[in-house]
């Protein structure tokens, strides 16, 4: 009889996008324009379970496609488009995006925010692609502070601001230090 290795949890993964004084939101809109950043968001989002709270939803210009989109809403009105599960809670969303992982194999729950999820999210992450924005513009929305003891970075790669991004910036992965 041989033995099958039993199918990993999927990582929790944060995907955000941070300015240095911990922005991250403004009237409802990122506070920057990054195009390079966008296409590296749409890499490491593809292919997995995307968590999103209604206002991050209703930010999008659209559906994110290839991606399951998951939002959290206690919102009675909020109207499911098609291709969106509505979950009512982090864990019925989390539940919803651990059942699609099994289904293909996707490794990853990405959370892209907003701030409230974030919070929520934040003790069951392992691991944080985290797009520091060298800027502090104006914002109404923040990233929690991070508790640095409790990550390793294992991954930096420097920006210069390409044609169509407003700032420089640097993306990071930073992954949860076992026992934290």
């Amino acid at each position: 009889m041989s033995e099958q290795a039993l199918p990993q949890d999927p990582v929790i993964a944060l995907v955000v996008a941070m300015g240095e004084n911990r922005a991250i939101g403004r009237g409802g809109e990122l506070p920057w324009h990054l195009r390079s950043d966008m296409k590296f968001f749409r890499k490491v989002t593809m292919g997995n379970p995307v968590i999103m709270g209604r206002r991050t939803f209703n930010s999008l210009p659209r559906v994110l496609d290839g991606r399951l989109n998951i939002v959290l809403s206690r919102n009675d009105g909020f109207a499911v488009p098609e291709g969106v599960v509505l979950a009512r809670s982090l864990k019925e969303g989390l539940e919803v995006a651990r059942g699609a992982c099994a289904e293909t194999g996707a490794e990853e729950i990405a959370v892209i925010g907003g701030e409230n999820i974030f919070r929520e999210v934040l003790p069951l992450v392992g691991r944080i692609y985290l797009t520091e924005v060298h800027a502090s513009p104006e914002a109404d929305t923040w990233f929690p502070e991070l508790d640095k003891t409790a990550w390793r970075e294992v991954f930096r790669e420097a920006h210069e601001a390409g044609p169509k991004d407003d700032h420089d910036f640097s993306i990071v992965v930073l992954e949860r230090i076992v026992g934290s």
